[in-house]
């Protein structure tokens, strides 16, 4: 019988671990936000990905600073689509808002 393979009642798998650690952690809010911009590369592709120069949250609020001025009034009108996909891949209430500069 292979009893070394059986987990005990009390263990964990490491995902379950990290989990309970960010709940209960100061650092989960940084840690979802740094989810939300690494995210917006993956979300978008890769050609708004290499236009943007600078992503950033605050209060909520999603800050995305494009090098193209067509592209930033594109996705400014696409903002509730883009809400759309965030809210889908994350929790409905991780962003209020995107702010294209």
């Amino acid at each position: 019988m292979n009893s070394y393979k059986s987990r005990k009642a009390d263990t964990y798998t490491l995902k379950e671990a990290i989990e309970t650690f960010l709940k209960v952690s100061p650092i989960k809010n940084q840690y979802q936000e740094n989810s939300l911009v690494t995210a917006w590369g993956e979300i978008m592709g890769k050609p708004i990905a290499e236009k943007t120069t600078q992503i950033y949250i605050k209060d909520k609020v999603l800050f995305v600073r494009l090098s193209s001025a067509p592209l930033r009034n594109e996705l400014q009108m696409s903002k509730a689509k883009i809400l759309q996909l965030y809210a889908k891949k994350f929790d409905a209430t991780s962003l209020k808002d995107i702010i294209f500069l």
